[in-house]
């Protein structure tokens, strides 16, 4: 017979497997996730809203949707006016705000 029969073999301990590993194997992998994904991603997070509560007149903006405009008045906290073209001017929420293309500086005081 050219093929010989192969049999398993048994672990050497009564009870399986060894607890303490598979437990420290799921404690790592945990933890990988975490630091890989949940962190930088928290991170992010709160530079967004940070860059969002930051936003003033005469800044340039690009929304979720795409547009690119710049804000000429903010109307209170949750939302503000957008020039997009030249005399076309919207109202937009803060959080459909993606991205800060240019920051102007603050207004001195005299």
């Amino acid at each position: 017979m050219l093929i010989t029969p192969a049999f398993a073999q048994t672990s050497s301990t009564a009870g399986g497997g060894d607890i303490f590993g598979t437990i420290f194997l799921f404690v790592s992998l945990i933890a990988i996730w975490y630091f890989l994904i949940i962190r930088p991603q928290q991170n992010q997070m709160k530079t967004h809203r940070e860059m969002i509560s930051n936003l003033r007149r005469g800044d340039i903006i690009v929304s979720n949707g795409g547009l690119i405009g710049k804000i000429t008045k903010v109307v209170d906290d949750q939302e503000f006016q957008v020039e997009i073209a030249d005399g076309v001017r919207v109202r937009m929420a803060r959080g459909a705000v993606a991205n800060l293309r240019s920051k102007t500086e603050p207004v001195k005081d005299k």
